[in-house]
């Protein structure tokens, strides 16, 4: 399969990325279906949101 750049708008701050050919490859090769829907620097930000408000609220601290 040969992968070209793509140009993706973020959904978060809607700006425009690109969705390299090597990244596309990685993608296909773990077996991931969908594109990224955020920028790098969003998926960073949401990761970090994602690790700090989880720690809270962990299955093994509910139950």
């Amino acid at each position: 399969m040969v992968f070209s750049d793509k140009t993706i708008q973020c959904a978060d701050c809607k700006t425009n990325f690109t969705f390299t050919a090597g990244e596309q490859e990685f993608y296909n090769t773990k077996g991931f279906t969908n594109e990224p829907k955020r920028c790098p620097e969003c998926r960073r930000a949401n990761k970090a949101r994602r690790s700090d408000s989880g720690s809270s609220n962990s299955y093994s601290q509910r139950y």
